[in-house]
């Protein structure tokens, strides 16, 4: 069963544009069913996981080019590096040709590194991430906090998640950082995932994680860059434009999958998620992630931001439309039941951004799970998750 991707319009523009294309995303996203479903009967699929397809290339790749001179994908680029310097003469010989090739790599920080040096100006990028909310079966979403939202997972049903994420974490986490980076320790490193999803949702405090594990705060400085550049973590910056100069300043931390989080802090069930110590950071980190997914996936304008200062006035999150001219902030409870002082620090915010700057539209929005959809002045309203996370 194949289940469409938001990102198939957009990869398709692409190729109109660009002479390549590059879709980057975590292992096990979709991108390669995705390309080969949209493609199959028009490119070639060649993936450097094998290692013959290296040993082809490396012996003698002016051959290796001559072989696949059509249109082509190839799959885990960032494997042979070498090969964005011929892309490059190949692109150049035929400028005019759009959308010949197309290249998928699971290593972000690799990809964009070759890119910049050997293909700028010549290939679109865009991200398949883990699946929407809105993408997966209406019959699998009450699951999805749970059980997560890679493409494998949702098409078989939810059958074995522990298994899957078991071997996602041993197989492509580790597997991938040893071979980015030489860790010494790679207990430590394990120790630090397992801290990380104890503190989703949380501000990120590296000399608090470098205490902990017993590590300098440059390794895990360096960890940390690793897992954002294989698409696990993500970190959201704060916002400190005209709201006070007390702010805090750390980026707070989220998964793009919910389903590792819950393997990874021990939750098997919605019992012990909804009791749970983690539950309203679960909530939160699925509508900051789904956000960061729609903002990638359908190429969006955004920018996304947290507010916090040491006077305790704290914003889950803040979304700027720079196509729209809006600013919006957004409490996340997971709450059924609405009380008036959830928006309180919404309604101070957006006071204090009238009072220095007339920039924007303003809006204010309390996420929640209840049913009803309630408006207050000022453009302030509830609204329930679902409604919400249907218009991305």
């Amino acid at each position: 069963m194949y289940i469409n991707r938001f990102l198939e319009r957009t990869i398709k523009q692409y190729l109109k544009i660009f002479p390549a294309v590059a879709v980057t995303g975590p292992r096990q996203s979709g991108k390669s069913t995705m390309l080969q479903h949209l493609f199959q009967k028009e490119y070639k699929y060649v993936t450097f996981d094998d290692p013959i397809n290296i040993e082809f290339f490396r012996k003698d790749p002016k051959g290796f080019m001559l072989n696949y001179s059509g249109k082509i994908i190839f799959d885990e680029v960032q494997k042979a590096p070498e090969i964005f310097d011929y892309l490059k003469i190949e692109i150049d010989r035929n400028r005019d040709v759009k959308g010949k090739y197309i290249l998928t790599g699971s290593n972000r920080f690799e990809i964009h590194k070759n890119i910049t040096e050997s293909l700028a100006g010549r290939i679109g990028m865009m991200s398949l991430l883990p699946m929407q909310y809105t993408e997966i079966p209406v019959d699998l979403r009450s699951q999805f906090i749970l059980n997560g939202s890679y493409p494998e997972l949702i098409v078989n049903k939810y059958k074995y998640v522990r298994e899957y994420y078991a071997s996602y974490v041993e197989n492509y986490i580790e597997r991938d950082v040893r071979n980015i980076i030489n860790i010494v320790n790679l207990r430590d490193f394990q120790r630090l995932i397992f801290l990380l999803a104890a503190r989703v949702s949380q501000e990120l405090n590296m000399n608090s994680l470098s205490k902990e594990i017993g590590v300098s705060v440059k390794t895990i400085q360096g960890w940390i860059s690793i897992l954002e550049a294989s698409y696990i973590i993500f970190l959201l910056p704060s916002y400190h434009k005209n709201l006070g100069k007390r702010i805090i300043k750390r980026p707070k931390l989220y998964f793009y999958d919910p389903g590792i989080v819950c393997y990874l802090t021990g939750i098997r069930d919605m019992e012990t998620l909804n009791q749970g110590p983690l539950g309203g950071s679960l909530f939160e980190n699925m509508i900051v992630s789904e956000m960061k997914k729609a903002q990638l996936h359908l190429q969006k304008d955004l920018n996304l931001y947290y507010f916090r200062d040491n006077l305790g006035l704290e914003c889950d999150l803040i979304i700027q439309d720079i196509k729209a001219n809006k600013l919006t902030f957004m409490e996340i409870k997971k709450t059924h039941t609405y009380r008036s002082h959830m928006l309180d620090t919404v309604r101070k915010l957006i006071e204090l951004e009238k009072n220095n700057s007339q920039k924007y539209q303003l809006e204010g929005i309390l996420i929640y799970q209840g049913s009803e959809k309630i408006y207050f002045k000022d453009n302030i309203y509830c609204e329930n998750f679902e409604r919400f996370l249907k218009k991305f």
